[in-house]
């Protein structure tokens, strides 16, 4: 009699039998960072669409904001519908980052209208919410003890790629400002692509069999969740503004101090520095666990908030490292406020969690990125930063009720 060997499911042979293969982590990382630079693609030609589109210092608030709209739409929706655990991560990330990438080409059409632009970001958005938290819903399904570190050098690649275009346009590539537009999209197809052939669904994937719109707002009813996701939305208060708003202080600190610092390349470092904090704070999460990294960083970035107008008459040097740290303070909890929400939940409703957390926060960020717009006209720009410390006020308020940390 001839026995049929019974063929195990890709995701069991793969994660229960194997641990996960060396190249699974790297692949998400570096998909991660070649999508993710989408992000601020239009930010750091801000002149040139300045230009293009006869637009006056609105353009900053603009341009960012329809990005985190077009985020906050679609993540609502792929929450709502329940995308990431329903389909396969991998199928999604990819489809996204390609659609995504074309969005982002828009902005090199001849004739660029405000609503030419705002479509194009708001699109590019709108497709990141296929790309960020799916990212983090694939590495939460290949590990789990060491999700803080993994989170950890995945938001760290979020960070990078959110840098990656200042670079590009503070070297003599930026003498092109199209290049930066096609280099970045040419990079999210790639790493979309990439991700999706080399990265399997994992071995902790448990995929929703049915949707069930209620399910993202009944999970506030879960105290640790609920706590976690506050204390997410203060970061996200800070985050975004903070790096929206960064090259309009290096610009103010060149002109109160005479200085020549270039914005782009300042701008680029302080943002990138932040990647190496979300790798640092899921290296020590792992000791000292995600919730006492979070609160640590809180109070940090929350600091730096109150005594940023004592930056901008320090020396040129100290007022780099002074905002480098503030740029490496207010990143370090992010990958760990993810690792507390995927931990506080059901299995199979971790992309819906991820994906929820995400699109309240970054509506969170739309108000503050707006509220510095307007203040930006009628305030002292070396005070502007002060009302960023609301947000870490929120996030400690909301972690210091939080229970023990499983992370």
């Amino acid at each position: 009699m001839k026995w049929k060997t019974a063929r195990l499911p890709r995701s069991l042979l793969f994660g229960k039998l194997l641990k996960p293969r060396a190249h699974i982590l790297p692949i998400i990382i570096l998909s991660q960072f070649a999508c993710t630079s989408l992000w601020f693609a239009g930010n750091a030609i801000v002149d040139e669409l300045t230009l293009k589109t006869g637009l006056g210092p609105e353009i900053i608030g603009y341009v960012l904001s329809s990005v985190q709209l077009g985020f906050i739409i679609g993540t609502l929706v792929f929450g709502l519908f329940m995308i990431a655990d329903r389909f396969s991560p991998s199928r999604v990330f990819m489809i996204c980052s390609v659609l995504a990438a074309l969005c982002n080409f828009l902005l090199l059409s001849e004739v660029l209208s405000k609503w030419t632009l705002l479509f194009a970001r708001f699109g590019t958005g709108f497709f990141l919410a296929g790309i960020y938290p799916v990212g983090m819903k694939i590495a939460a399904d290949y590990y789990q003890k060491v999700l803080g570190k993994a989170l950890g050098y995945l938001v760290g690649a979020l960070v990078l790629g959110t840098a990656f275009p200042y670079f590009v346009s503070g070297t003599s590539l930026g003498s092109d400002f199209t290049l930066v537009i096609k280099i970045t999209s040419a990079l999210a197809i790639i790493g979309g692509l990439v991700l999706w052939m080399f990265v399997p669904n994992g071995p902790f994937r448990k995929p929703s069999s049915k949707l069930s719109l209620g399910a993202g707002p009944l999970l506030f009813k879960l105290h640790s969740f609920r706590q976690a996701a506050f204390g997410y939305f203060g970061h996200m208060w800070e985050l975004y503004a903070f790096w929206a708003f960064t090259p309009l202080a290096i610009q103010t600190y060149n002109d109160i101090s005479s200085s020549e610092l270039s914005v782009a390349l300042s701008t680029g470092i302080i943002i990138a520095l932040g990647g190496l904090s979300c790798v640092l704070g899921g290296l020590i999460s792992l000791r000292n666990g995600s919730r006492k990294v979070a609160v640590i960083s809180l109070l940090l970035s929350g600091l730096f908030c109150l005594l940023s107008p004592l930056l901008f008459v320090l020396p040129t040097s100290l007022f780099l490292i002074g905002w480098g740290f503030w740029g490496m303070a207010v990143t370090a909890d992010s990958p760990q406020f993810s690792n507390l929400v995927a931990g506080s939940v059901p299995p199979e409703l971790k992309g819906t969690a991820l994906t929820l957390v995400n699109c309240i926060g970054f509506a969170v960020s739309i108000f503050s990125i707006q509220l510095l717009s307007a203040l930006a006209e009628t305030i002292n720009v070396t005070y502007l930063f002060t009302v960023l410390a609301l947000g870490p006020a929120i996030g400690l308020f909301g972690l210091l009720g939080q229970k023990q940390d499983k992370a």
